[in-house]
């Protein structure tokens, strides 16, 4: 079963805030890593294709890779969309609306974010365009009502800005369900990310597709072992005892106290 690495960026930038610094690599490292990506001999290619491989409409390259990108730190319309379009590196960037719309809020503590004025600069630079909630919750903590706004919300601030569809979400920090996988669909997504810390496949699921989150002690030797195919489990698989253990947790502790951020 051929092995697909879908990796997941946040922030590249060399003095992140705290909370985000684990999930941000620099811009040195970022370098590096996209010179390993083009080296393997993938071919980088958007979320979509691979959904729509997922759909047996369309074939992919032979050795596909995915780069994402979620939040909408402030790089990633400058110097992050520079990096990957000097590279002719597609990738898809998944937006938190809260955060990037001035007088808007979200559960993401502050930091350098980009604007929603500049989402259709992304797509100049050749990125694609997904929907990442509105406020960055656990979306497998909420009350339906509130689930349907996180997901019916940014897509349609998405679309109006970019005049088209935004077909793909990515869940916040992975966190899903049935149930939120169900809305999601009915919300009129394509496709849903979550994370899983695995490579994908032709056979993942559509609306959970594994990804890989780099971290800040990754290396371009990392890189390199998930371009092979190395280093990582295969998804498709089913859910963890402990994953469904922390989920009723997560579930109990926003029943008392609120929704809580995604991370």
């Amino acid at each position: 079963m051929p092995r697909i690495p879908v990796l997941l960026y946040h922030a590249v930038m060399d003095d992140p805030p705290d909370w985000i610094a684990e999930f941000t690599v620099t811009p040195r490292d970022f370098g590096a890593q996209l010179d390993a990506i083009v080296a393997s001999g993938r071919t980088p290619v958007p979320i979509s294709a691979l959904v729509s491989r997922l759909a047996d409409r369309s074939p992919l390259p032979d050795r596909p890779v995915v780069l994402t990108f979620d939040d909408g730190f402030a790089d990633l319309p400058g110097p992050t969309a520079e990096a990957l379009a000097s590279r002719s590196l597609p990738a898809t960037a998944y937006l938190t609306t809260g955060a990037i719309t001035p007088g808007r809020r979200s559960l993401l503590p502050p930091a350098p974010m980009m604007t929603l004025s500049q989402v259709p600069l992304l797509e100049q630079y050749g990125m694609e365009v997904g929907a990442h909630t509105v406020t960055h919750p656990q979306l497998d903590t909420l009350p339906p009502g509130a689930l349907r706004r996180e997901l019916r919300e940014p897509k349609a601030v998405l679309e109006d800005v970019l005049g088209h569809e935004v077909a793909h979400l990515a869940y916040p920090h992975g966190y899903n369900s049935r149930a939120v996988r169900k809305a999601t669909l009915g919300a009129g997504y394509a496709s849903a990310v979550a994370v899983r810390h695995a490579l994908s496949s032709e056979t993942d699921e559509a609306y959970r597709i594994a990804r890989l989150i780099l971290r800040r002690s990754h290396t371009a030797r990392d890189i390199e072992a998930w371009m092979d195919g190395r280093g990582a489990p295969v998804a498709p698989f089913p859910d963890s005892l402990p994953t469904i253990g922390w989920r009723l947790y997560r579930r109990a502790r926003a029943a008392a106290r609120g929704p809580v951020f995604a991370g």
